[in-house]
């Protein structure tokens, strides 16, 4: 995780323990504001409370990984790399042309990756299903390392604002805000910014890429984690210089919030609040800015399997979980400190995704793909409108 292999086996070896947080006396007395580092490194603050949630999460995390390792020991290490169906109505339909036990295998997997990767399987587990080892296998095996050497030393737009944001993307953490941390990154974002040069860089990967070297065994495969995101996971066109495909995404989520959560929706519309106050964060960065590092995990853990669909579920989840308090807020200010206070404490991760996926009700793929449809033209032109707009102010400007 931190660059060396010393302190990658101290890091997965920290992670398969997965130690109870223990506040001092005092503080458990006084009930008092106290901080702490997760798994990955990070200083949380919270209260006693939100110590007593995290212990408990991370008692499920170790029932999890027993479950994961005595998979693997009956049905093999890659048991989940059998042929996959995302969906119930999917397997069903292709029942008769699969074995049964592939059928069970994915209605298992879906249903094991909604209650989290165990930490030490995560790396390979997301590499395998995510589609990031198969692209990777397509290109030379030097391919990164020859894409790095390549473009050492050279300067673009991309690599300059790349540099600015390196000290501002996570200060503070142990590995990720140091000369060796700052390298690592660099160089996956630099790499991919000259493999896509439409995408080039966009701020809010940095975000994304930090958490995926955190995460990941190499800086390698850290890269090809990025690019499956960027080229299969994800909507075209969200990091692109107009991020067009981000606006589509927050009118679709805008559409999906009137017809899950209708009464939230309504009173956010006669506040005047727009979801365009919250969704980019969460969308560009994927919640990585947003909530707990080990929550953003397990929303990247159905993410990666499950698809961008999941990213919706997620957020909808997040204004459903505080309805009451919503309803309540007289201003646009007040919703976005709910909204904020809420992702920043959301310990629990199984309360979270038992809200997205249980209580928001199903979404499926095809259903989010024709809303986009119906909602790019409207985006394009009002781009369009606002390039014209700029254009015409260059010109009076001269």
């Amino acid at each position: 995780m931190y660059g060396t292999q010393s302190r990658r086996a101290i890091s997965f070896e920290f992670q398969s323990q997965i130690p109870n947080l223990r506040p001092s006396i005092h503080t458990r007395r006084a009930n008092i504001t106290v901080k702490f580092q997760d798994l990955y490194g990070f200083t949380v603050e919270g209260n006693v409370d939100d110590v007593n949630v995290l212990n408990e999460v991370r008692e499920k995390v170790r029932e999890q990984g027993r479950v994961w390792w005595a998979l693997e020991a009956s049905k093999g290490a890659n048991w989940y790399l059998q042929p996959q169906i995302s969906s119930i109505s999917e397997g069903i339909a292709l029942k008769s042309s699969l074995k049964f036990s592939t059928l069970a295998n994915s209605i298992t997997l879906k249903k094991l990756i909604r209650k989290g990767i165990p930490p030490v399987l995560r790396p390979k587990v997301w590499f395998s299903l995510s589609g990031a080892a198969k692209k990777k296998s397509t290109v030379p095996e030097s391919y990164y390392n020859d894409l790095t050497k390549a473009v050492e030393g050279k300067v673009t737009p991309a690599t300059r604002q790349i540099d600015h944001d390196l000290p501002r993307t996570f200060p503070g953490h142990p590995w990720l805000d140091t000369p060796e941390g700052h390298a690592a990154l660099r160089r996956v974002l630099v790499g991919y910014s000259f493999r896509d040069s439409d995408v080039g860089y966009c701020q809010g990967l940095n975000y994304v890429a930090a958490l995926l070297l955190l995460v990941m065994k190499t800086e390698e495969d850290a890269f090809w984690m990025l690019a499956v995101l960027l080229e299969n996971v994800l909507v075209n066109d969200c990091y692109t210089t107009n991020l067009s495909g981000c606006h589509v995404e927050q009118r679709v989520f805008k559409d999906l919030l009137a017809k899950k959560c209708p009464r939230i929706a309504a009173h956010l519309e006669a506040l005047e609040f727009d979801v365009s106050l919250v969704c980019p964060e969460w969308f560009l960065c994927l919640f990585s800015k947003s909530l707990p590092s080990e929550t953003t995990m397990r929303v990247w853990d159905v993410l990666f399997y499950e698809g961008a669909k999941s990213l919706f579920h997620v957020a909808l989840a997040i204004f459903k979980m505080k309805e009451e308090e919503l309803l309540l807020a007289h201003q646009v200010g007040d919703v976005i400190n709910i909204l904020q206070k809420t992702t920043h404490h959301l310990f629990d991760p199984d309360e979270l995704l038992t809200v997205a996926f249980d209580k928001i009700g199903s979404m499926t793929t095809n259903t989010i793909s024709k809303q986009r449809k119906k909602q790019e033209p409207a985006v394009m032109a009002e781009l369009d409108q606002r390039l014209r707009r700029l254009n015409s102010l260059k010109v009076d400007d001269k």
